[in-house]
């Protein structure tokens, strides 16, 4: 199947983000807490939630070298917990990232026709060649460190379109 790159949902109306790997403990809870981190860097409020296609890690925390080679980068992971993305998931979120094209895919296999719009790749938003974000899971800490880099060049991305794509608030005349 082939997706569109960007989702056609506008970035002013991205208030809920939900992104997803295969078990929910090495790239999509890095991308929470990245997101996380962004969001709070620049003022914006946003509800920001990871999953996996897999239940298999349900109830884990992510994986202990994703939390060491972002705690390095200064991330919290407070709070997060593996868990599958459910059918609710689909109608709450405004925007659903797979961290590669076989999570997509099994996205949209379970995603209902309505919302497959609010689908994408986690680095649709990055400036950058690579579409995917490489599973670090069986290798050593640079994919780790990798995979950190990637998704903070395409959260920065995302970012600055919802930013720009928001209304600006009028200062008071004084």
């Amino acid at each position: 199947m082939e997706f569109q790159s960007v989702p056609s949902v506008s970035e002013g109306e991205i208030n809920r983000i939900l992104m997803v790997c295969m078990g929910n403990i090495c790239r999509s809870p890095t991308a929470e807490a990245v997101a996380r981190a962004k969001a709070q860097a620049m003022g914006l409020t946003l509800e920001l939630d990871s999953a996996g296609t897999i239940g298999y890690h349900a109830g884990e925390s992510p994986d202990r070298r994703a939390r060491a080679a972002g705690e390095r980068r200064g991330l919290d992971f407070s709070g997060i917990k593996a868990r599958q993305v459910c059918t609710r998931d689909f109608a709450h979120f405004d925007l659903i990232l797979a961290a590669d094209r076989d999570n997509l895919q099994a996205l949209d296999e379970a995603c209902p026709q309505i919302y497959k719009y609010k689908l994408a790749l986690m680095l649709d938003f990055a400036d950058t060649p690579i579409r995917e974000v490489p599973d670090p899971y069986y290798g050593g800490d640079s994919g780790f460190e990798q995979v950190l880099d990637l998704l903070e060049l395409s959260i920065a991305g995302l970012f600055a379109r919802i930013q720009a794509a928001r209304p600006k608030s009028i200062p008071p005349v004084r």
